[in-house]
């Protein structure tokens, strides 16, 4: 498969650089699952009229950390690092993406306002070990303080007082995302009591953001592309769940892709296997789903990991066409733009 066949045409204008207020005031697309059948332009907060009772929700709980920090080289050289995964909780030592003015090499001091970092390993393609001078809740507690959220460079501005709140999700738990699980943020308490109160159930599964998700590809094939590792959990409570709605005949409905990528990764013939783990599973065209009967979704980026799972979930011509429905009735885009539900 191109990577080109999953283009489209979008105006910058659509490309949402402010969150909606409420949350739930954000445009909800419909995508049916008869192919023949109309798009429906809904209001987010009608999700609990579009969900049956039985339905299993599962959301991703990961929470974004402060994970961009900004410092210099002993040679004055601005240096930007945007923290990916300690080697083990509390460690001292982090893998990293980092960009300066000239190569970072190993040995490289960093400092920022309160403390530093030495550069200890090129990893390659962009990627750095790096060990700071504190562990544990110390460097917790320094991170907090200088580190900034890391919003996605198509939002072109700074983080602002309000990112703090708008881009972590209600259910965000876990700290470790270098990005958020941008369908979640949508969700309101009160929508989700609304949606308790229909029988519609919730769980929680754990996948912490990182450039398994959100770097571009870079290959002119699909094929060639190799999916980046990130760490996931599910609960047994959500195993438990899965298993409930599987035997009631309720629906599975992925909040974002990934929640349905953790999913996807922990199927068995068995139901879902509870537990920690790491995947890179590519989803592309071809895919047989084997635990996800519903999805919300962003509109994602061209070209992208993400646009490519939705086409593999619901059709490349459907959803390549409902994007095209999106354009043309002027849907905000990407991460604090609107949603759809794909069956």
């Amino acid at each position: 498969m191109k990577v080109s066949d999953f283009d489209y045409a979008l105006p910058e204008e659509l490309i949402a650089q402010e969150p909606v207020s409420p949350r739930d005031a954000s445009r909800l697309m419909v995508v049916p699952r008869d192919p023949a059948a109309a798009l429906a332009h809904r209001a987010f907060r009608e999700l609990d009229a579009l969900l049956a009772p039985g339905d299993l929700l599962v959301m991703n709980d990961t929470r974004v950390i402060p994970a961009r920090l900004t410092g210099a080289k002993e040679s004055g050289g601005k240096v930007e690092v945007l923290l990916l995964e300690p080697d083990a909780p509390g460690s001292a030592r982090w893998k990293a993406m980092g960009q300066a003015s000239k190569p970072l090499r190993p040995g490289a001091r960093i400092a920022f306002q309160a403390f530093s970092a030495v550069l200890e390993e090129v990893l390659g393609g962009g990627f750095y070990r790096v060990r700071f001078d504190r562990e544990g809740a110390a460097l917790e507690a320094a991170i907090a303080r200088e580190g900034s959220l890391p919003l996605p460079p198509y939002i072109r501005r700074a983080p602002g007082p309000a990112d703090a709140e708008r881009y972590q999700t209600v259910v965000a738990r876990v700290p470790g995302s270098a990005a958020a699980p941008t369908a979640g943020l949508h969700f309101t308490p009160e929508l989700l009591a609304r949606l308790a109160a229909r029988g519609v159930e919730r769980t929680c599964v754990t996948l912490h953001v990182g450039p398994g998700t959100f770097l571009p590809i870079r290959s002119d094939t699909v094929e060639e592309h190799r999916m980046h590792e990130e760490r996931y959990e599910v609960p047994e409570a959500a195993a438990r769940a899965f298993a409930a709605a599987r035997a009631r005949g309720g629906r599975v409905v992925a909040v974002g892709t990934t929640s349905v990528r953790t999913l996807e990764s922990a199927a068995s013939e068995d139901g879902l296997r509870a537990g920690p783990g790491r995947t890179s599973i590519f989803i592309t065209p071809g895919h047989r789903f084997r635990a996800v009967d519903a999805l919300v979704t962003n509109l994602h980026l061209p070209r992208s990991t993400l646009l490519m799972l939705v086409c593999a979930f619901a059709g490349s011509e459907r959803v390549l066409g409902a994007y095209r429905a999106a354009v043309e009735s002027r849907y905000r885009f990407f991460s604090y733009g609107d949603a759809m539900l794909l069956v």
